[in-house]
């Protein structure tokens, strides 16, 4: 039934019909009317952010941790601007947004107002799509179809630029069933015929490989375990992308751990030797597949994505299939299955014994030390004092964001929150707030860098407001680390502003927040001072002293295939003396 309302209203009331539960937001001159309305109701709780950016990265935790589209509402202006870098993040992680920004009125866009910015020109590069409203009688429809945009075929962020006249004006009111969500119906199911041929292929492979990554999170929880099934079915081992983790669980025997620059030897090894790769939910990153013209040499590839564009967009692939992860997994089950099960059991369990042998390099193997906390070893006991409860990780980026990839374990998906294709610093502070949210009786854990959690402390606020009882896990190594590690690797040990001098001392830093902080420098004392953060029933910082000049191993140089990984220290020295810049 139609009915008759503000703008400011039809906002709330198309929220609310959209199942919103959480509003990330900051308020303005530009949004004041909106505000009022949330004022007047109580279905909504609006979090009240430091800085935009800090609102963006909350609400794709939220997203990215429940699978339902996070909602920002911010100002004209700076407010708008601020929330470009988390438009970008979600754009190029794929995760659904929908960002109410406030705009000046209709009468004065284009006159350089206090506070305008074209807000619809600087975000469209970064969004899937963006509206300017100029008419509230199209308000409700627009904020409808904006939902539609965020979560149909490969998710994002979508923005929706509201004049300050358009909340004022009264208008007509129309719910989501009443609005055309027009010509943008991603297609879901894939082409039977390409099923079938990769079916085939499968039945073949001696040496088969499954590259999975985001998109099978995105398709919801049933993609993960047509995984699972698919995986332990044919015996195909599992591989996947820093976005893909948890999609397949890490203790299962068929899983060889992340690839990439930062992958383990047997993952890396293996994308490059296979003769079957298949690429589900995955974009073929630069991260991922290094030199071009090196990747994977001798593979048949195949290709489900639900987003067309990204079918041959980096790599070219035999078998491409447009379509949902799962709706494609649940297809190529059903005709795997009528089929008679085929595999090559012969060449499979030839290249298990090639694998397992990959596998028994250990490459994440390090020299552990009884006097300095070394980074690996301090995520080695944070996993094993919570890999039992119902865990929750974000990261900041940096070489702790790669630890944290390479020694936590995933064993379902939406647990692992991280800056993937953007690497924002600052992003995994502001996300743990938005999944403690989503996750109110979860522990979540923000396992942050010294330099990258100080981009955006000012949420600690936040937390403390709210009363969210995030941990943040800093590991302290006063450096920028990745950059330093480049430095040493790349650039002749020249650490230009590598170093973090004048850090704050964070636990006064947590007093001055109103929330508990500890330090930590000693082994001995680091489990007893991580259960104390668990153990604390509320916001808690620990700072934990690492070792300072740790590198990030293994490691694909920038430019370098899949078999060239440098393996430790000895490597690493090898090609500082013998290459220095050459591998840039």
């Amino acid at each position: 039934m139609s009915r008759t309302m503000t703008g400011a209203r039809m906002v709330v009331e198309a929220l609310r019909d959209q199942g919103v539960d959480t509003v990330f937001g900051y308020p303005g001159g530009a949004v004041l009317p909106i505000y009022d309305e949330i004022f007047q109701q109580n279905d909504i709780t609006h979090i009240l952010v430091r800085h935009e950016q800090g609102a963006l990265h909350m609400a794709e935790g939220y997203a990215r941790s429940t699978g339902k589209p996070g909602v920002v509402l911010v100002t004209s202006g700076p407010g708008a601007t601020n929330a470009v870098t988390g438009l970008t993040d979600a754009l190029l992680d794929s995760i659904p947004l929908v960002v109410l920004s406030g705009q000046v009125p209709t009468f004065m866009i284009g006159t350089d107002g206090f506070q305008e910015a074209d807000t619809v020109g600087i975000t469209r590069p970064c969004t899937k799509h963006n509206w300017l409203v100029k008419d509230t009688e199209q308000l409700a429809a627009t904020i409808h179809k904006g939902f539609h945009v965020a979560t149909s075929g490969r998710p994002g962020p979508v923005l929706i630029d509201i004049p300050k006249d358009v909340q004022f004006a009264t208008g007509t009111y129309v719910g989501p069933k009443q609005v055309d969500t027009g010509r943008y119906q991603p297609a879901r199911k894939g082409d039977l015929a390409a099923i079938t041929r990769l079916v085939e292929l499968m039945e073949q492979a001696e040496r088969p490989i499954l590259y999975t990554g985001g998109g099978v999170i995105n398709s919801g929880p049933g993609a993960s375990q047509l995984l699972r099934e698919l995986a332990e079915a044919t015996g195909f081992p599992v591989t996947s992308t820093l976005m893909g983790l948890g999609c397949y669980p890490a203790s299962g025997d068929k899983w060889l751990g992340m690839l990439g620059m930062h992958g383990t030897y047997e993952a890396n090894l293996a994308m490059h030797g296979c003769d079957l790769m298949i690429n589900i939910g995955a974009r073929f990153d630069d991260r991922i597949t290094g030199r071009i013209a090196d990747f994977s040499p001798g593979s048949v590839k195949a290709h489900i994505d639900i987003d067309p564009s990204s079918i041959n967009k980096v790599v070219r692939v035999d078998v491409p299939i447009v379509g949902d992860v799962g709706h494609v997994l649940e297809d190529m089950l059903k005709v795997w299955k009528s089929r008679g099960r085929r595999t090559n059991s012969a060449g499979l369990q030839a290249w298990w014994a090639q694998i397992e042998g990959w596998r028994a390099r250990n490459c994440l193997a390090f020299r552990n030390s009884d006097t300095i906390i070394k980074p690996q070893h301090a995520l080695q006991r944070l996993e094993a004092l919570t890999k039992d409860r119902d865990r929750y990780i974000t990261t900041e980026v940096g070489q702790h964001q790669m630890w944290a990839a390479q020694y936590l374990g995933f064993e379902a998906p939406n647990r692992w929150m991280t800056s993937g294709g953007l690497g924002t610093m600052g992003y995994g502070l502001p996300a743990s707030i938005g999944v403690q949210m989503a996750h109110p009786d979860a522990l979540v854990i923000n396992v942050a860098g010294d330099a990258s959690w100080l981009m955006n402390m000012q949420e600690m606020g936040t937390a403390v407001q709210f009363r969210l009882p995030v941990k943040q896990f800093i590991m302290n190594n006063e450096r920028l680390g990745m950059v330093r590690q480049w430095q040493q690797l790349l650039h002749g040990e020249r650490y230009s502003q590598s170093w973090s001098d004048s850090l704050p001392d964070f636990v006064k830093l947590a007093e001055a927040f109103g929330c508990k902080g500890a330090q930590v420098r000693d082994p001995k004392d680091l489990d007893a001072a991580i259960q104390a953060m668990l153990d604390y029933d509320g916001p808690y910082i620990l700072d934990v002293l690492v070792e300072k000049h740790e590198n990030c191993f293994p490691m694909i140089p920038s430019g370098k295939p899949h078999n060239e990984m440098l393996m430790g220290e000895a490597e690493t020295l090898g090609v500082i003396e013998s290459e220095g810049a050459v591998l840039v």
